[in-house]
């Protein structure tokens, strides 16, 4: 008799499902069935908070008591999940009566279904059984998603869902994908964002975009530099919707790649506007934006027990005193919580000055971080009465982003490694 298995793919979208069990094995297989679209049943008299989050959810049903055999009645697969080999044995005969597949996680070898070991790269899923030796198959799984990740090659993107107007010349359509590349550091960017990026034709970049991402674009890749792009701010994002809208309706996978998160004062609903207004489909990739990145690179947290209840992320681009500026700098002033200022180096004295006129104390924290996450990084930190100054003594440059509040504080020494 044959000890190997046979392959399989299973879809199990709307299909019940049953796991039989609620500790740290259910936890972590629930998941992947739920995103599978399964109808999941877990039976178990108690659950993790990990799951019970699913059930509260209404992810999944939950039935809080031992397992029966009518538990599987209409069941396409069970999952044992216990550690008890006789109540496993027990659902394993269930199983075998009903003609339904058991993964069991107490014995592989009582199972007539095998969990494989999982890696995922974008549309593509790579499963790997290990002739029964979950270690040898992890080792393989990982060895596989490095070399996935670190292929110059892309692998092929799926069609998008939306209609778009097909190329000027025919073929498959174009698309564009605004994806976040974080603060600085190359390796914040998103799992998801660097696939995309991996898989562009072209690429349109912020000056802030972290350059040993750019290093790494496939060859043949064209790049357009969008800080050089020669006219005024309007014009200039007039060109880099023009730029993502041709490129992409002649049949190429465009990635707007920008500093931060795309919708974070980076004009990424501009862009998206543009593009659905020429049919060109979008998908978002949110980034980790300076706003919480960079306070805690400098071992800040924006909001802290018993400190801060409340974080205000604010444009500092505009001087308070401008007609231009819409921000209520006065109602900010009376704010309790911490306040992080974006693009507001050039105009710290003058926020500093409105603040203070408003009832901010002047002993209130601050501190100012530039070029946060990477080797360029420098934190300078002061009251509000006087950080203004010690910035300009620093020599400070941007980016740079400003914290005020109780929190610049909170940690002290501990937060930083």
């Amino acid at each position: 008799m044959s000890n190997n298995s046979y392959p399989l793919g299973l879809r199990l979208a709307g299909l019940r499902v049953v796991v039989v069990g609620g500790g740290a094995v259910a936890t972590r297989r629930v998941p992947a069935l739920l995103d599978a679209g399964a109808d999941v049943l877990l039976v178990t008299p108690e659950i993790t908070p990990a799951l019970r989050a699913h059930v509260d959810a209404g992810r999944l049903r939950w039935a809080a008591r031992r397992f029966t055999p009518d538990d599987l009645d209409g069941a396409w697969l069970v999952q044992v999940a216990i550690d008890d080999p006789i109540a496993a044995a027990e659902v394993s005969a269930a199983a075998a009566q009903h003609r339904i597949f058991c993964v069991r996680a107490d014995d592989r070898n009582a199972a007539t279904a095998w969990t494989p070991a999982v890696t995922r790269y974008g549309p593509v899923t790579v499963a790997v059984h290990g002739g029964g030796d979950p270690h040898r198959a992890v080792s393989v799984r990982d060895a596989i998603r490095t070399l996935l990740q670190h292929e110059r090659k892309p692998l092929e993107p799926a069609e998008p869902e939306t209609p778009n107007r097909p190329a000027d010349g025919g073929g498959r359509p174009g698309r564009v994908a605004l994806v976040g590349a974080g603060p600085g550091d190359p390796e914040l960017i998103t799992l998801r964002g660097w696939r995309l990026l991996s898989e562009a034709d072209v690429v349109v970049a912020d000056r802030l975009v972290p350059g040993l991402l750019l290093d790494e674009l496939r060859s043949g890749v064209e790049l357009v530099d969008a800080s050089k792009i020669p006219y005024g701010p309007s014009r200039t994002q007039e060109e880099i919707n023009r730029i993502l809208v041709d490129r992409a309706l002649a049949g190429a996978f465009v990635v707007r790649l920008k500093g931060g998160d795309p919708y974070v004062f980076g004009r990424g609903g501009e862009e998206l506007l543009a593009c659905a207004a020429a049919g060109v489909p979008v998908t978002v990739v949110p980034g980790v934006t300076s706003s919480i990145a960079a306070p805690a690179a400098a071992g800040i947290p924006v909001t802290h027990r018993s400190v801060a209840h409340e974080f205000t992320v604010v444009s500092g681009h505009v001087a308070p005193e401008s007609p231009d500026s819409l921000v209520r700098w006065e109602a900010l002033a009376g704010l309790r919580g911490t306040l992080v200022i974006l693009m507001g180096l050039k105009n710290l004295p003058s926020i500093a000055s409105t603040l203070l006129a408003h009832g901010r104390a002047a002993g209130t924290p601050a501190a100012v971080i530039q070029e946060a996450t990477t080797g360029g990084q420098r934190i300078v930190r002061a009251t509000l009465g006087e950080v203004a100054e010690a910035v300009t003594a620093a020599g400070l440059r941007p980016p740079a982003v400003v914290v005020v509040g109780d929190v610049v504080e909170a940690l002290g020494a501990a937060g930083l490694d």
